[in-house]
This record gives C-alpha cells, sequence and structure tokens, in this order.
C-alpha cells in the first residue's frame, strides 16, 4: 500500500469552482475533486495550464485562493494552495434538521 505522504488529509470535495488566470482575466470552469488545508486536486478541460492561477470558490472562506501546479496527469492535476494566510478547508454546511 502506499504511504501517505500529505501534512494534511484530503477531503472529497466534488464541487464546481473557477479558475482564473492572470489576475483579473476570465475564469474557466473545473471541478474540485479533492481539497486539504495545503491544496486541492482539480479536474479541467484547460490545456494551456499556467504554472499560478486563481481558484475561485463562491461558498467558500476566503473565496479566492492563490494555487501553484504542483503536478499534471491527463485533465486533472494537483496545486498546492500557495496564499501566505493559512485558512481552514472550506466545508459544506450541516443540513437542517426537521423541526
Amino acid at each position: 500500500m502506499f504511504k501517505e505522504r500529505r501534512e494534511s488529509p484530503r477531503l472529497a470535495f466534488n464541487r464546481y469552482a473557477r479558475m482564473q488566470f492572470e489576475g483579473s482575466g476570465p475564469t474557466r470552469d473545473c471541478l474540485i475533486i479533492n481539497i486539504s488545508d495545503e491544496g486541492v486536486r482539480l479536474h479541467s478541460e484547460v490545456v494551456d495550464m499556467p504554472a499560478e492561477f486563481t481558484l475561485v470558490m463562491a461558498d467558500a472562506v476566503p473565496q479566492r485562493r492563490l494555487c501553484k501546479v504542483i503536478w499534471r496527469l491527463g485533465y486533472e492535476f494537483g496545486a498546492k494552495f500557495a496564499d501566505t494566510d493559512r485558512v481552514a478547508v472550506p466545508r459544506r454546511p450541516a443540513p437542517a434538521s426537521a423541526a
């Protein structure tokens, strides 16, 4: 079996987000496969993926994370968060219980 090398555990996420290149350019769709405090695994059909981009997640705090691509395999790639400040992984709100 493979030894876990990540510093923080990844959580299955399967949510859509947007990638923004060159600061304020147009955004492109992507799918967040999993995420951790340190980075993210994405699926995107962007062929000319730059080494750095901003990940925009509408329902997360913070909504924008600077990312640096670490690996690529087909349409999937891994990126580490390059922000200077650490933030927690965005979590889905717990379902409201029926009263």
